[in-house]
């Protein structure tokens, strides 16, 4: 993969590990030149001459004095993480040592890393696809369960596997195609158009299952906005509380203490919630309460979904029955949590609110059936349980991508039932393969790939 965009002959250098103070810091170097550059620095032991995957201690001199005691990895080119010669450092967590070791490293002839730019010599010497590299990233990024386990499936290659089995079959389909217009006057088929057609319906099933998949690995990558929405006095910061089981939110009995939007994030069943406290919405002549109403309904709008918390010995069933037409009308996501269960107790509750369905009944206070409501977010967000082990879509590049390709199947399938001829079923099947090569980064040009790799962390 390297001869598509070209190599790089210089090496670079960049700190690996995080910012700070920490017992250990590791500076890594890639390029041709980073062993001889590391043996240059580090006299204790011969480098050059060293097999790959080891490790040398010594110290680590520069300008005729020490800098640090090191442990010094080889891994030589192309058994490395990007395929080139690598030297990894380790050395004390002092930020002062971590920068004379890099400015050691310059002063021999490497040059400093841009962001991504290791992953990204990685991809280009064909150590990991596009896909590949992109969930390097998220796992740098996963914070919860089944972020990590969904960005490790990817970069292990579940992904690529996919669609790298739908590319051959396609590629030897349109390569027979292609040989019948070589012979289009002796009126000959070289490819089963049943085993084709069988082929293409298959692929339209399993990409449209990837592009649905993509709802659940938003929400799984970059969690989901969750406004806690109702009338004053509800018990919005209550629940907040309950839910964070701290005191975030000021807890009154006067309606309307709440003027501004209170925002925190919770982790439920390894998805993040970014829950956000919301003013009571009522009409009011107060004009800051009245600005914080009008962010409660932006922050409503905005939403992935809306906890509708009302109190149940006040609300009634005709308002909340006009608060659920306004939720459809508008398209909102939405749950309805009915608060202070407690107050008229469950069954008089539930015999007031039994002609709407699908109502929790909670008391924020007592932490009366919270578990319940954490259940049912999960539920109403991820439509279900969360199954990583199978590839689920998170990059919005390739949710695009993927669109592009079922549009080109659907047409590869429909020129099929409209008896088009050969070359226009090659045309659809080459558009569908060339978007199918822009996923794993085979057709990206230089520009987009430094755009993807800038999102990345120096040192990666």
């Amino acid at each position: 993969m390297i001869g598509k965009l070209g190599g790089h002959d210089d090496t670079i250098v960049a700190i690996a590990t995080a910012p700070g103070v920490g017992a250990i810091a590791v500076i890594r170097l890639s390029g041709k030149a980073a062993v001889a550059i590391t043996d240059r620095l580090f006299p204790s032991k011969d480098l050059a001459s060293q097999p790959t995957h080891t490790l040398h201690f010594g110290g680590l001199h520069f300008q005729g004095r020490l800098v640090d005691e090191v442990v010094v990895s080889l891994y030589r080119a192309p058994k490395s993480y990007t395929g080139e010669e690598v030297v990894e450092i380790s050395c004390h967590g002092s930020p002062f040592i971590q920068q004379q070791i890099v400015e050691a490293c310059i002063a021999e002839g490497a040059r400093l890393a841009r962001p991504g730019e290791f992953t990204q010599r990685a991809f280009l010497n064909g150590k990991l696809d596009l896909t590949q590299a992109e969930s390097v990233a998220d796992l740098i990024a996963s914070n919860t369960a089944a972020s990590h386990q969904t960005a490790l499936q990817q970069m292990r290659g579940g992904f690529s596997r996919e669609l790298f089995a739908l590319r051959e079959q396609l590629i030897k389909f349109s390569a027979l195609i292609e040989l019948e217009l070589d012979f289009s006057q002796e009126d000959v088929e070289f490819a089963d158009r049943t085993a084709l057609y069988e082929l293409v319906n298959e692929s339209i099933s399993e990409v449209s299952r990837l592009i649905a998949s993509f709802k659940v690995g938003n929400v799984i990558k970059n969690g989901v906005n969750t406004a806690i929405i109702g009338r004053p006095n509800a018990g919005k910061s209550t629940l907040l509380n309950t839910l964070l089981n701290e005191n975030r939110a000021i807890v009154s009995d006067i309606a309307g203490t709440t003027r501004d939007t209170i925002e925190e994030v919770l982790n439920i069943g390894g998805i993040l919630f970014r829950l956000i406290d919301t003013a009571g919405i009522r009409e009011s002549n107060d004009a800051i309460e009245s600005i914080g109403v009008q962010k409660s309904l932006e922050k409503m709008r905005e939403a992935g979904i809306v906890v509708y918390l009302f109190d149940v010995s006040e609300l009634t069933v005709d308002d909340l029955l006009e608060q659920v037409k306004e939720f459809d009308h508008e398209g909102i996501s939405y749950l309805l949590v009915g608060n202070k269960s407690d107050v008229l107790g469950a069954e008089e509750v539930r015999a007031k609110f039994s002609f709407i369905p699908g109502i929790i009944f909670i008391s924020a206070r007592d932490h009366s059936q919270i578990t319940e409501l954490k259940d049912q977010l999960v539920h109403r967000v991820m439509g279900g349980a969360i199954n990583t082990e199978n590839t689920i879509i998170t990059n919005v590049r390739h949710y695009s991508a993927l669109q592009e390709v079922l549009s080109s199947l659907k047409d590869v399938k429909g020129g099929m039932d409209n008896g088009l001829p050969g070359d226009l079923l090659a045309l659809d099947i080459r558009r569908c393969l060339h978007y199918l090569a822009d996923i794993a980064g085979e057709v990206t040009n230089e520009d987009r790939l430094d755009y993807i790799f800038s999102k990345f962390c120096i040192g990666k």
